[in-house]
């Protein structure tokens, strides 16, 4: 039996397998709403086989999208077109959450292929960015305006209605983004949080926003739902996230809630998974199996994972508990039939929609239960 294709219940959600999406932006959105693109493309990877999907980074407030491209969750019109992709994924057997987020000073941004730089002064596109301080991200990016206590106020209580909104739109979970130099990485990191209030100087006081917001989340979500929290779990500079640190808030995201810490790196000072460290094949794999191992949670691990004997080793020698993948399905979304074939399951077509496995098969199709779409 493949431990990548056990299944795995988190709260009242079971995922069929290990294999999840990660959240990945396509900035295709318009004031951020749903649109072609993103039905396009969560139906080709829904019906992949996947054991679990999370919609890309969603901003609870305008100002907390990454560019203006980036999807939002902050009106209750965001509903109708969320809830189509929530469907999607549930007619092919798939659960399905979304990952709720606020970009922080990195927020105002170009879309990557215009040049990935801070929108320029002019732009009707952008907007004043916010942050733990007013600090500049990097050298040629805005200072943002230092949050005061009542607007930190106000995005944890967005955050809570973001919650209720992805759950009238149907998700099975929520993801919060706490990672990548976002506004919640901001407050935990020292280099980019010198606050001398409550919300800075000790580790204690950088985790506050991130335990205000889960404690928000976990309040609106049904005790069903799981709640999942991604971290950078190093970030490779001085005045970054160390992994001591970051057991020690798994340690507190567990009392408050969260069910699994998605483990990520990077992002303070540069681009995710840039932490000084080469990466290789499953690099950030012992970030996730140090988060399990000393807070005693669930963990998913990311960052190129693209073999099916790696990710079936994850998962088997306990390092993590689900494997997120995200470029890799981009090239081949039928990656859970190729794992399953390579892995040796008996009827690996079993994985993907009836309608496909039918033509797969390499006997006549039993009528095992199964998406028949």
């Amino acid at each position: 039996m493949s431990h990548l294709f056990s299944p795995l219940a988190l709260r009242g959600t079971t995922f069929r397998n290990r294999l999840v999406l990660s959240p990945m932006c396509q900035y295709a959105a318009e004031n951020g709403f749903v649109g072609d693109w993103h039905r396009e493309h969560h139906a080709r990877l829904a019906l992949g086989g996947l054991g679990g999907a999370i919609l890309e980074a969603t901003a609870v407030v305008p100002e907390g999208r990454i560019t203006p491209g980036c999807l939002g969750i902050w009106s209750e019109d965001h509903i109708a077109g969320l809830s189509e992709i929530v469907a999607t994924y549930h007619r092919h057997g798939t659960a399905v959450g979304i990952q709720l987020a606020h970009a922080g000073r990195k927020a105002s941004t170009a879309l990557p292929w215009e040049g990935n730089g801070p929108l320029p002064e002019g732009d009707p596109r952008r907007w004043t960015t916010k942050g733990p301080s007013a600090l500049a991200f990097a050298e040629g990016r805005p200072t943002p305006e230092m949050l005061t206590e009542a607007e930190i106020g106000d995005i944890v209580a967005a955050f809570g209605a973001a919650t209720r909104r992805a759950m009238a739109a149907g998700f099975d979970f929520v993801e919060i983004h706490g990672a990548h130099g976002y506004l919640i990485h901001a407050f935990l990191a020292d280099i980019s949080n010198r606050r001398t209030d409550a919300y800075g100087g000790s580790i204690e006081n950088r985790m506050r926003l991130a335990l205000e917001v889960t404690s928000a989340v976990r309040a609106a979500l049904p005790e069903e739902a799981p709640l999942l929290f991604r971290v950078s779990a190093i970030d490779g500079v001085a005045g970054g996230t160390t992994i001591e640190e970051t057991v020690s808030l798994a340690k507190a995201l567990k009392a408050a809630g969260v069910d699994l810490v998605d483990c990520s790196s990077g992002g303070i000072g540069g681009p995710s998974g840039v932490t000084g460290v080469k990466p290789t094949p499953g690099f950030q794999v012992p970030l996730a199996a140090e988060v399990k191992r000393g807070a005693g949670i669930p963990t998913m691990a990311v960052g190129l994972i693209r073999d099916p004997e790696l990710a079936e080793t994850v998962v088997a020698e306990g390092s993590a508990d689900l494997v997120a993948m995200g470029r890799e399905l981009l090239a081949d979304s039928a990656f859970a039939y190729r794992a399953a074939r390579e892995l040796g399951l008996e009827d690996p077509e079993s994985v993907l929609p009836l309608r496909f496995g039918f033509f797969l098969a390499r006997r006549p199709p039993s009528p095992a239960a199964r998406p028949a779409s």
